[in-house]
Order: structure tokens, then sequence, then C-alpha cells
């Protein structure tokens, strides 16, 4: 049940028919789990916080550098040296005190991945890794956890969502295989810092859709940004039945 507080709070949201209280209810009852909280994790959790997601978990193991702060919108020039994942948590927290927030200092894998993706309702994919990116579609499709992944790197970014409780839903391998695929950072190759939010909050907004079950999410379908000329462009993905990762 939702407290007279956060019917005000979240007024604005309950108001749409298509989401009511029940949208809102299942928000407060979902447990999400984000993978990195630099450009595209920073307006991911800032917005899954101020909407009333019940529980948060932020993963990352850097620290802020000066360079981050010119797309990562969740830190301030005085926390340089300090924990991403913490100090994303404490301002999600600081936005709603009403939601739990669980900060991991660390880069999860194996058992301890696999353990973390279990116990979520859902999980946001906004790491800058091949590595990670495959470990974690590798975890959701074994829980069959729904994967909101979105990448952002110069002025292009892309968004999917994947979804194994539903049948025809691709997995991330089924896009890319996990050979000849290699890392390019933002460190390297640059990247236009409201790129990072518009994906970000995208990203954000599927998750809700998928939890309240209000809306169509992104599942079998990618959509592509090139922001420098500012559109997006949107392509059919096909389930790959003879996919090592999601295949019968």
């Amino acid at each position: 049940m939702l407290s007279d507080e956060e019917l005000l709070r979240y007024s604005r949201q309950i108001l749409m028919p298509r989401f009511d209280i029940a949208g809102q209810e299942a928000l407060k009852s979902a447990r999400v789990l984000v993978i990195g909280a630099g450009g595209l994790g920073c307006p991911v959790a800032l917005y899954l916080g101020a909407a009333g997601v019940g529980h948060l978990t932020l993963v990352d193991d850097d620290e802020i550098e000066l360079a981050n702060l010119q797309r990562q919108i969740g830190f301030e020039q005085n926390q340089l040296g300090d924990s991403k994942a913490e100090s994303l948590a404490d301002r999600v927290r600081r936005i709603n005190p009403l939601v739990s927030v669980t900060a991991i200092n660390d880069r999860l894998s194996g058992d301890a991945l696999k353990r973390r993706v279990e116990e979520s309702s859902l999980v946001l994919d906004c790491s800058d890794n091949f590595a990670t990116r495959f470990a974690l579609n590798r975890a959701c499709v074994a829980a069959r956890i729904p994967l909101v992944s979105g990448a952002a790197i110069r002025g292009e970014g892309q968004l999917s969502v994947y979804d194994r409780r539903v049948e025809e839903s691709p997995c991330y391998h089924c896009l890319y295989p996990e050979q000849g695929n290699e890392d390019l950072t933002c460190s390297q190759a640059g990247v236009i810092a409201p790129l990072v939010g518009m994906i970000g909050a995208a990203q954000a907004m599927e998750a809700i859709k998928v939890i309240s079950g209000a809306g169509k999410p992104l599942i079998g379908r990618l959509l592509v940004l090139d922001a420098w000329q500012m559109q997006w462009r949107e392509m059919k993905l096909a389930r790959d039945p003879d996919c090592p990762v999601c295949s019968d």
C-alpha cells in the first residue's frame, strides 16, 4: 500500500490511467540492479529513485575522476576520489528518502553476479565493456530476469530490452557474438555529454514500462541514435535459434 506521502510525491505518475496506483505499487515492490554508475548509470539511478522504485542496488568499482564530471551528472567537484556507487547511492537517497539504495563498490562476476541477478526484478546494463555485458546477459537469461541494455559512445547510442520470459525475445548474445568484439571506451573515442543522459533516461523509461506493465517495451527491437543528426532508427531483432546462451 502507498502512504499519503507517496501518493502526493508520485501523484503526477498516478494520475495517468495507464499507470495508476497499480503501476506505482509495482515500482515500490521492485528490486532493480544497476550495473555501472557512470554516464548511463547516473541518470538511470536518479530517475528510477525519483520515480519510486522500492530498492535499487548500484554496482561500480570505480572512483570519481575529474574527466567524469563532464557527463556523469550524479557527481560533483568535491567528490573526486570517492566511490561512484556510494556517492550515487547517497544522491538518490537525498532526492527520495523513501527508497532503499544499496551501493556495491566492486566489480561483480561469477556466483556473486549470478546471486545479485537472481535477487532482482529487473537489471539495467549501464556498463562500458563487453565482458560485463556478456556475463550479465548470461546471468539474466539463466534467471529469466529482464535486462535493459544501453550503450553510448562518441555521438551514437543504442538501447534494447531482453526478456526471456517472452518466448520470442532474443538475448544480447543474439545481437553480438562474444568473439570478435573489442571494447572502445569513452577515454579512447570520446563522448558528447548529453548523449549518455538521453540513453540513460530512455533506459529508465524502459525499466518503468517493464516493471509496471504499462506501454510496449523494446523487446525484439533495437533503437539506434545518431545524436549529431538527431535521428532514431529502429531495427527488428530476431531470436537466434542456435544462440549458445538463450536457445533451448
